[in-house]
């Protein structure tokens, strides 16, 4: 462990959560709670003929038995094309919820929801992207840049190459849930989300109610990672559920029903072209994608980004499609876009690099982009090289053969491969609370939520800091609606928003109540703030503590509101950037792989909260090893359902499938991306793991596998 993790504060909700006292959203319950319990289709595509609830009806304990048939329906703009349960009796895929048992008891409401009888019309499902890619819709152009087909045809050296990435689930701890109750015509609601606020205004536009008449929280999440992102079915039918048998409901999914409650990363065809000199400078770079999406709403995966911003390539050209499906619409998986692109561009580099017979590290460097390829704007940081250095220098890659199947340790065949991660640095507007107490303590309020990075330590850490405070004296309170509003939690960007808030916010704060104090002469700009007190420069100084009991006040807080400098930020590129290197032992009679080591270096800034910032980047690396190797959703296009909707037959890394990973930080002093100089680094962790994987098995085996995941059959053949 080195000194930066050793040496910072630890997760200010580490003990709650370890002793179970942190409350997930299906742990709380209101008075005279029911339980409801959905009815899913069997079929993926067609209608709902008829629906037989008489039996279930009959079942103790069993309070309404919820159909399209005898909800009330709420009007639905026509430009809103995502999927309502309930809505009506059109059928749009396997798994879709067609009702909702509710009874005083999870049990009950279960066997009730099984004895329900549904008879469908049904449709021949169309969900096998490979058969409908002549049916691909473009989305997103771009110009091309330079004269790519041109360039491609004119190079010496060139590779085309196919690579598919299948369904993924994300599969997070904690089961979406939702727990509701309504006082009148005001809702209260516990849901499972990673945007309080976009919760409370989908509900809004539903019932038709004021949003400041709904109330969303969601205290702690068991990981988001997209899934949440926009709202579930639960979200909808619990509070419908509670307004029809006007008392209190709660809603959990199964892990089985988890497949179908929410979007997934879709499957996912790219084809490339990619050129180059011999002396390694690349030529082109011709990048097309197909990923499937639902028959009722258009996602586009956007995997091609990384192409246009990485490497420094003069003729780049690509295209976006994708694919109506009878499925359900996919959703942001974590690193969307971003690792799934660099799954393709990545292997098509190490792809080049063998044929080039130039050292994959030294390509990468040869084709480093010191500016923006696409804008031509200067990074406003960019210690990707320090990056690559520190990072091979931790694993070893000198020693790296650079012939296929030339390093083995008994029956292990071993591989190098490394990869490069990008992922952005945003920021959104954002509020906090934050208040002094004359117990001398601090409370910071914001309705951002924590899906389990670390939010509320770091957040800790920075009011710590500006208020010159132990962390032990702030309290930090998330996930309430009713908060100052702070931003969806995802794509990283929480702590630069609600942080830079609190950092500002504190230092209006702190002016206010400076001058309340009527400290001598001194000025507020010449004072040092330490230990809960102003402190002057002759040693003299006052407590927070005492300037409120001078005042007769309990407490003294402000709402500030951060908003980023756009017009700043808009001269420069601004991303994060990261360098993975994966050792790989393959055993070919066996078709095992295993991955011993990993090294990744990370430039996101300024590290806030080591520790937590560590576990992001540790946990990215086992996504990673997930997608390279283990993860897959199959479906059974006759049928267009899910074969293996849980944790038996979809497999996600398990502690032995995770060995040796080396995570580090290369810290970059950024005054431009915001106040407090972070960059998004959750998703940054795994964005070029798989692709490492991927060329390690190559170096490894003479194999190269452009279809994941990289599973035993795939060796053996």
């Amino acid at each position: 462990m080195t000194d930066d993790v050793k040496d910072a504060p630890n997760r200010v909700d580490g003990v709650l959560k370890v002793t179970g006292k942190a409350k997930y959203i299906a742990e709380w319950k209101f008075p005279n709670l029911a339980y409801g319990y959905l009815i899913l289709s069997t079929i993926a595509k067609g209608k709902i003929r008829s629906i037989d609830t008489s039996e279930a009806e009959k079942q103790a304990g069993v309070i309404k038995i919820l159909t399209h048939l005898n909800t009330q329906k709420f009007p639905k703009a026509d430009t809103d094309k995502s999927h309502r349960p309930l809505h009506n009796d059109q059928i749009l895929f396997s798994g879709q919820a067609v009702g909702v048992a509710v009874a005083e008891t999870f049990e009950q409401a279960r066997y009730a929801a099984s004895l329900v009888k549904v008879e469908y019309e049904v449709e021949t499902p169309n969900t096998d992207i490979r058969k409908l890619l002549d049916k691909a819709i473009p989305s997103r152009p771009r110009p091309d840049r330079g004269k790519p087909e041109e360039a491609f045809q004119n190079s010496e050296v060139k590779i085309e190459a196919e690579y598919s990435i299948p369904i993924e689930h994300h599969n997070a701890m904690e089961l979406h849930a939702s727990v509701a109750n309504w006082e009148g015509n005001k809702l209260v609601i516990y849901d499972k989300t990673q945007g309080v606020n976009g919760v409370r205004g989908f509900l809004a536009g539903i019932f038709g109610i004021p949003a400041t008449d709904i109330n969303v929280l969601a205290p702690f999440v068991g990981g988001g990672f997209g899934a949440s992102l926009r709202p579930s079915p639960n979200t909808y039918l619990t509070p419908l559920a509670a307004r029809e048998v006007k008392r209190a409901v709660k809603i959990v999914y199964s892990r089985r029903q988890v497949f179908t409650a929410h979007g997934y990363r879709p499957y996912s065809i790219q084809r490339i072209k990619m050129s180059a000199e011999k002396n390694g400078k690349l030529t082109a770079i011709l990048h097309e994608t197909f990923n499937n999406s639902s028959s009722n709403e258009d996602y586009t995966e956007g995997m091609t980004g990384v192409t246009r911003s990485v490497y420094a390539c003069p003729n780049v050209k690509t295209e976006s499609k994708f694919v109506r499906t009878d499925m359900q619409t996919p959703l942001a998986m974590r690193a969307p876009g971003a690792v799934s692109g660099m799954f393709a561009l990545e292997s098509a580099l190490d792809e080049l690099s063998y044929k080039l017979k130039i050292d994959p590290l030294e390509l990468r460097l040869i084709n480093y982009a010191e500016v923006d390829p696409e804008s031509g704007k200067p990074f406003s940081s960019k210690e990707l090289k320090k990056c690559y250095a520190e990072a091979a220098k931790r694993f070893g890659w000198s020693k790296r053969k650079p012939e296929p199947r030339s390093m083995q340790e008994g029956n292990w065949l071993v591989g190098y491969g490394m990869a490069t991660g990008t992922w952005g640095a945003g920021q959104a507007q954002a509020s906090a609370r934050i208040t002094l107490k004359s117990d001398g303590t601090a409370l910071i309020e914001s309705s951002v939520t924590d899906i389990g990075p670390g939010t509320y330590t770091a957040i800790s850490i920075i009011a710590s800091k500006n208020l010159g405070l132990p962390i032990e004296k702030v309290k930090v309170v998330l996930g309430d609606s009713n908060l100052p509003a702070g931003p969806t939690e995802g794509g990283s960007t929480a702590t630069a928003s609600v942080g830079t808030a609190v950092q500002e916010g504190s230092q209006v704060v702190l002016k206010k109540i400076f001058d309340l104090a009527k400290f001598g002469d001194y000025k507020f700009e010449d004072i040092k703030v330490e230990s809960g007190k102003f402190v002057a420069k002759d040693g003299k100084s006052i407590s927070f503590v005492e300037i409120l009991q001078k005042n007769n006040l309990d407490k003294f807080g402000e709402v500030y509101t951060a908003t980023p400098n756009n017009g700043e930020r808009s001269k420069y590129a601004i991303a994060s950037h990261g360098a993975q290197f994966v050792e790989v032992k393959v055993d070919e009679e066996l078709g095992i792989i295993r991955v011993t080591r990993v090294v990744e270096l990370t430039a996101a800034g300024k590290i806030v909260s080591p520790k937590t910032a560590h576990s992001q980047e540790l946990g990215g690396v086992v996504w990673g090893i997930g997608m390279a190797l283990t993860e897959e959703t199959q479906v059974d296009h006759r049928y267009g359902r899910i074969m293996n909707p849980n944790f038996a037959g979809y497999y996600v890394p398990v502690n032995a499938d995770v060995l040796q990973v080396d995570t580090g930080f290369v810290e970059e002093i950024d005054t431009v991306i915001n106040p407090l100089g972070v960059k998004g680094l959750g998703e940054l962790g795994m964005v070029g793991v798989p692709a490492a994987i991927a060329n390690a098995v190559y170096h490894a085996t003479g194999k190269r596998m452009r279809n994941l995941p990289i599973t035993p059959d795939k060796i053996l053949s």
